[in-house]
């Protein structure tokens, strides 16, 4: 049985390969919109940038020639005049070991993130050598007039996505990409079927899963 999976991610995205490696069929489906704050940088000369998502590439205009940090290839391929160095694992943890490997000594760093994001690094950080410099580059909102398309299920890649996905998705399965992104779809009314730590081998493994069920 073919069963499309929709969630904000185009066409050949390492994410949508994900899905169509577990046997799903991707189907692009953009619940909200990344939209530019225009935020001045506060910080002109970081010793890195770090960067947690693909929204951040795309609206920062970045230092020229400085090192990026970034959770993963979605967000590396926005990056081709930067030296880009991946996280072991897509998260801000994995970013956050990335930046005390590269960096043993500290040093002050660009964080460019959303209005949103969840601010686990910057707790992380905090009264350490490793100063971060938060850059919130991008918001995100609804999408206006959105429909969801003929799908079987709905990936939330963030909280407010699943907050959308949940009244236009009441007889379709419902997954969140992250524990966050679940509770949202809790809070409007439509509990999440299951739900994955924001990983790409996680997510493989959900959606394997389910697809063996009957």
């Amino acid at each position: 049985m073919i069963r499309c999976l929709a969630l904000a991610r185009p066409a050949g995205d390492p994410l949508s390969e994900i899905v169509a490696a577990a046997g799903w069929v991707p189907l692009p489906c953009f619940p909200t919109a990344q939209v530019p704050t225009g935020a001045p940088c506060p910080l002109p000369e970081p010793d890195a940038v770090i960067l947690l998502s693909p929204g951040g590439a795309r609206f920062a205009e970045l230092p020229e020639g400085v090192p990026v940090l970034a959770t993963g290839e979605g967000t590396a391929r926005h990056l081709e005049d930067h030296p880009v160095h991946l996280a072991p694992e897509p998260t801000a943890e994995g970013l956050w070991a990335l930046l005390q490997d590269r960096y043993p000594r500290g040093g002050d760093f660009l964080l460019v993130r959303a209005e949103r994001t969840r601010g686990w690094l910057q707790e992380a950080a905090g009264g350490s050598p490793w100063r971060l410099h938060a850059w919130i580059t991008h918001a995100e909102r609804p999408t206006e007039g959105f429909a969801l398309p003929a799908c079987e299920a709905v990936l939330a890649l963030s909280p407010l996505q699943a907050e959308v996905l949940g009244p236009e998705a009441p007889n379709r399965l419902r997954l969140g990409w992250g524990e966050r992104a679940a509770a949202a779809f809790a809070r409007v009314g439509y509990p999440a079927h299951a739900w994955c730590e924001p990983r790409p081998d996680a997510l493989l493994r959900l959606l394997i899963a389910l697809k063996e069920e009957p």
